[in-house]
């Protein structure tokens, strides 16, 4: 016979074996015993999670011949029948490839004749997202009213693409991410069932590489076995996942914290020569420094360490390095992380932050150390220039010095124009309509629109993520942005932007970007002069002036 992999020889045949997802099992399982089952089912969660195994562990338990049971039998011929596919009546669809109308006006035109073989017929159609529009309108009314020998089980990873009209007439039943110490154990059973030597280590690693997919672990572990020679050790798995060793995560996190950026980028530069995903390797580096964070705040939560064990190097590492220093590490990392997923050059980024975590005044301190003599002579002979030029001044009649400084006003006031030219008019109409229900309505809403545009637009994202609403009303919304220029680059994405924030909160607003390190001013003034009658806002002329030239050019003079 030929050979089958891992995960289907050991595919789970009873609700025992579905492992990580007893809140399922168990309400599955009392359903069946008590005759109480539903005629909908919708199963979502991570692939590799059970999604489809446990349906057809339903088909078989409802179907078994000593049905009621908590478990299907997997002797008599409805469950060996369910099991090699040769009974009819347990249809099992792949949407993906029959995502048509036509395809689901077939089940619907079947799915009145009575199950042959055994009491009940299910359809189990895996990745149901996938089918179109109209066969969900088609599915709708046979999932209302379906007849009573006949039940659906749709399966999916991602059950935000299902329209609510059919989840509303399923029960749903969401899949969790397996556990690593379910996921050890489970793998522990097996490899000691197929006389398979791996050590523990080994097992930790194939377990976090899973990311909660007990199927996908299997498959790590099927690849490991035809990897190694003879007992699998941790080398073997991270060569086979392109993961990294401990040590080498050591000696760089160690490298970082004790400012050697030569040591650092060469580990690094290393690690991509021998074909590691610098993807992977962030987030291995990431999992650590997690692990060295739980481990030096409390010693005693070792035993809920994922990516670490703790050695001698680890704990050495634990007490050299700050809690502070971990935390800022790991938001650099976890912003690299991110920035990575748009470039072709992951290794740029990752330089980058190893450079800002090893130390962000380096550049600083390299710069003075570089300057030579002669660039030290040049400066000495400014300095002393402008020491004369300054006895010189002090020398002048007051008069000139008065010119000089009024000579000097423009070039301060062409350097005020270079920045972002704050609305302010706009600002105003837009707090003397504020509303504190409207403000709250864009925050509750803030998370998903930079999601939503995230999606859509990445550089527009950029622009707006270091940002948060400051007031709104029903007709504007004054965002205050962290860094100025943005204020600039916003104006580029204006209409995205906008149309985005509009999708999530169905109604337009328009945005007025400002500067967060003027906001509090721009309100404190706001608020003084609100009950103050201006005479200026009150003069046509002055208010035609203020929208060709702006506040900041326009002085008012009674």
């Amino acid at each position: 016979m030929a050979y089958q992999a891992l995960y289907r020889v050991w595919r789970p045949r009873t609700f025992a074996d579905l492992v990580g997802q007893s809140h399922i099992t168990r309400t599955l399982q009392n359903a069946i015993e008590q005759g109480k089952f539903s005629h909908a089912y919708l199963f979502s969660g991570p692939r590799g999670t059970g999604k489809t195994s446990a349906a057809k562990i339903f088909a078989q338990a409802i179907n078994c011949e000593a049905a009621p049971t908590r478990e299907p039998c997997n002797q008599c011929a409805a469950c060996r029948g369910i099991l090699d596919g040769s009974i009819s009546d347990v249809i099992e669809i792949d949407a993906a490839s029959n995502t048509s109308v036509d395809h689901i006006r077939e089940i619907r035109d079947k799915v009145k004749y009575a199950s042959s073989v055994v009491p009940y017929k299910v359809y189990i159609i895996d990745e149901v997202h996938m089918i179109s529009v109209n066969a969900f309108n088609a599915l709708l009314k046979t999932l209302e009213e379906p007849p009573k020998h006949v039940v659906f089980i749709l399966a999916t990873t991602e059950p935000h693409k299902i329209p609510v009209t059919i989840m509303s007439r399923c029960q749903r039943f969401d899949f969790k991410p397996v556990g690593n110490k379910v996921m050890i154990e489970r793998m522990k059973h097996i490899t000691s069932e197929e006389n398979i030597k791996i050590t523990d280590a080994a097992l930790e690693v194939i377990a976090l590489a899973a990311e909660g997919g007990m199927r996908d672990a299997l498959s790590i572990l099927d690849q490991t076995i035809s990897y190694a020679e003879t007992e699998i050790d941790i080398e073997d798995v991270l060569a086979v996942t392109g993961g990294v060793s401990q040590q080498i995560l050591t000696d760089i996190v160690e490298a970082m914290h004790q400012q050697d950026v030569k040591t650092a980028l060469h580990l690094l530069d290393e690690l991509i020569q021998n074909g590691k995903d610098p993807g992977r390797f962030v987030y291995d580096l990431i999992y650590f420094l997690r692990d060295l964070l739980l481990y030096k705040s409390a010693p005693s939560l070792e035993n809920m360490l994922e990516r670490a064990r703790v050695d001698t190097a680890f704990e050495k590492l634990a007490t050299s390095v700050s809690i502070n220093w971990i935390q800022q590490a790991m938001m650099q990392l976890n912003q690299c992380q991110q920035e990575i997923k748009w470039t072709n050059s992951p290794k740029v980024f990752i330089e980058i932050a190893i450079l800002s975590i090893t130390n962000p005044y380096k550049e600083v301190q390299g710069e003075t150390a570089s300057v030579d003599s002669d660039a030290m002579a040049k400066l000495t002979n400014r300095l002393a220039g402008l020491e004369k030029e300054l006895t010189v001044l002090r020398q002048a009649p007051v008069a000139e010095a008065n010119a000089k400084g009024e000579a000097s006003r423009p070039t301060r006031k062409m350097a005020k124009a270079n920045r972002f030219k704050i609305p302010y008019e706009q600002i105003r109409m837009i707090l003397n309509e504020a509303e504190k229900a409207a403000l709250q309505e864009v925050n509750t809403k803030w998370v998903s629109f930079l999601s939503q545009l995230k999606a859509i637009n990445a550089p527009a994202h950029a622009t707006i993520q270091d940002s948060k609403p400051a007031a709104a009303s029903e007709r504007g919304l004054v965002v205050a942005f962290r860094y100025e220029i943005h204020c600039s680059l916003f104006v580029d994405n204006r209409e995205v932007i906008e149309s985005t924030l509009e999708n999530a909160l169905g109604k337009r607003l328009s945005i007025v970007p400002i500067p967060a390190k003027d906001w509090p001013e721009v309100r404190k003034d706001y608020l003084a002069n609100q009950d103050t009658p201006k005479q200026e806002e009150q003069d046509p002329l002055v208010e035609e002036a203020r929208k060709l030239f702006g506040d900041e050019l326009i002085e008012v003079n009674d």
